[in-house]
């Protein structure tokens, strides 16, 4: 059968396009109405800064929902359009599953995230997060290694360090010297320090060589430098002091020093539940044999640049394009390979340069010869 001849279309044509009436649907008086969620809560979330720096960022104006300036304390919900700079924010506001990170902590490393005197800081090693950021609880000071954690749940750190949880805090102390039995039953009664009371709940000798002796201490408070003054209090300088416990989370054997390990994801539900706090509705994900193998496999981290903060950026003004990375250069058919460089000097290779040849040995003329 011919093709039919296909028909030419006129450019002067006016072509009809079906109309469409679009009704707007009426919202029912009775529905519940739509949760909304503070805009600042939701910009920490995001990751793109602590909840205070996020209402700085709103009060200067760079924030609009629905094309108008945000204000600070503004509830937002899951319909309305945020921008930030011009630029659209995907904010999460189903709740997911924190991150818990363990991190065996070696001496020299602060606990902070910017250090004026440039030294090197813990932050510095840790892994990027696409929603939210990481946050250290509890600290140690630069000279105490051990157990530190870090997690994406603002609530879940909260729990473990606010002083009326009591969480049990866990070291293992090496001291120049020995206390006596009066000593340790002073220590877990109570000594004045300059910041008021504090005890030991249990501490246990763990032996020791020469002048150095090991001591197991626990006690359920945080302040600074605790466990150094109360040792202090009796002349006993403390050597070494290592975390290895923070409430139900052990430091593990395989984590060595500088090296951390990712907590699964039934682990840290059986946190949430330890902490009281509400477990996401979502389903957990479905890993593979070599996603579960990789994701509890002990690694050593690598130190990165820290991302700059969103309050350090110069706004973008209206109508300009947003900045890309430079292009790289264009190789033209003009574009040559630069060649060797020719030597001045050159000299020719003369016949006399090479090796006259040896003589043949009379041993190799007359060898195969009857």
């Amino acid at each position: 059968m011919a093709r039919p001849f296909k028909q030419q279309r006129d450019p002067q044509r006016t072509v009809r396009r079906p109309t469409t009436n679009f009704t707007k649907v009426e919202s029912d008086p009775n529905a519940p109405p739509e949760p909304t969620q503070r805009l600042h809560k939701l910009l920490a979330l995001a990751g793109l800064g602590s909840r205070r720096d996020m209402e700085t960022l709103i009060a200067s104006g760079r924030v609009t929902v629905n094309g108008q300036v945000a204000t600070v304390g503004a509830g937002v919900t899951q319909h309305d359009v945020v921008r930030l700079d011009s630029r659209p924010l995907r904010l999460q506001f189903e709740p997911e599953l924190p991150q818990v990170l363990l991190y065996h902590k070696p001496e020299g490393e602060i606990v902070s995230q910017d250090d004026p005197e440039g030294r090197a800081t813990v932050f510095e090693k840790l892994p990027k997060v696409k929603h939210g950021k990481w946050i250290a609880i509890g600290r140690l000071d630069m000279n105490t290694s051990g157990l530190l954690i870090f997690t994406t749940s603002g609530e879940l750190a909260n729990h473990f360090m606010h002083p009326r949880y009591e969480v049990e805090r866990e070291y293992a102390v090496r001291i120049f010297g020995e206390l006596t039995e009066g000593q340790m039953t002073q220590l877990k009664e109570g000594i004045e320090l300059e910041d008021g009371p504090a005890n030991f709940d249990s501490i246990t000798p763990q032996g020791g060589e020469g002048a150095n002796h090991w001591y197991q201490v626990i006690l359920r408070e945080g302040r600074n430098r605790e466990v150094r003054r109360l040792f202090e209090a009796f002349q006993l300088p403390v050597s070494r002091l290592m975390r290895v416990r923070f409430g139900p989370v052990n430091l593990p054997p395989r984590v060595k020093r500088g090296q951390m390990l990712k907590l699964d994801q039934k682990t840290v539900v059986g946190l949430l539940e330890w902490a009281g706090l509400a477990v996401p509705n979502a389903p957990l994900k479905q890993l593979s044999q070599r996603e579960k193998d990789k994701a509890s496999a002990v690694f050593m981290p690598k130190v990165r640049k820290q991302r700059p903060s969103v309050l350090d950026r110069v706004p973008r003004a209206e109508g300009e394009p947003y900045a890309h990375k430079p292009a790289a250069p264009r190789k033209g058919p003009d574009s040559k390979k630069p060649g060797p460089k020719k030597s001045v000097n050159r000299r020719v290779r003369q016949t006399s340069d090479l090796n006259p040849p040896a003589m043949q040995k009379k041993s190799d003329r007359n060898r195969g010869r009857g």
